[in-house]
């Protein structure tokens, strides 16, 4: 698409085969890192390969391949957990991945706003595709289920008055991001979507000073 142009691959900067030997090269340390850890999160780590190669295919066959990205984007809830404990607790890990994913439908269909036009034209599906004018509404509905998560994932690890502040700082965040949001003007969707680092940075802290 016209904004996507100018990157190395599409570009011709680097052949298919190059960008083949970087793409071995990173999945390579990706492995090393993932054989680090216990036996648990190697097998937890490698169920996530299948959303991992079939991601990219997604918006040629469905309209929401931004819950595959999601779904695959948010593994490290998963994961960071089991790298540390050795096992997953169901009931905070569960949660808190249902929140990240329903960030990234929140996130990635603002994104996916910016290309809409040249998707039809070129026949790619996405969210933004999907809800048209109603985007709104559904970035509403996932925002909500995003939040009620996060505060289950918090009540089921005993998480403290930091952690929920946090959360509903991020509420309001969320809220003037979307009744603000123009989904016909690109520079709004990048405005809005760069806008979400602010959403990972409250919620780390929030979990920091938390635990603190």
């Amino acid at each position: 698409v016209a904004r996507t142009a100018s990157r190395p691959l599409a570009a011709g900067d680097i052949s298919t085969f190059q960008s083949f030997v970087f793409l071995g090269g990173q999945l390579s340390l990706a492995l090393c890192v993932l054989l680090c850890l216990n036996y648990y999160s190697i097998v937890l780590g490698a169920a996530s390969l299948s959303l991992v190669i079939t991601y990219p295919l997604m918006k040629r066959v469905t309209y929401w391949p931004q819950l595959v990205l999601g779904l695959t984007f948010n593994w490290g809830a998963l994961l960071g957990w089991s790298a540390i404990k050795g096992s997953c607790e169901w009931s905070v890990c569960l949660p808190l991945y249902l929140a990240g994913v329903m960030w990234t439908l929140v996130y990635d269909t603002i994104y996916a706003h910016q290309d809409k036009r040249d998707d039809i034209i070129i026949g790619v599906k996405s969210t933004a595709l999907q809800f048209k004018e109603d985007t709104k509404q559904w970035l509403s509905g996932f925002s909500l289920a995003m939040l009620l998560s996060l505060c289950m994932a918090g009540v089921n690890c005993d998480q403290t008055f930091p952690y929920y502040s946090a959360v509903a700082t991020i509420g309001v965040h969320l809220a003037h991001q979307i009744y603000t949001l123009d989904i016909d003007k690109p520079e709004d969707c990048w405005k809005k979507f760069a806008s979400n680092r602010t959403v990972g940075v409250l919620l780390f802290i929030g979990i920091v000073l938390g635990n603190l």
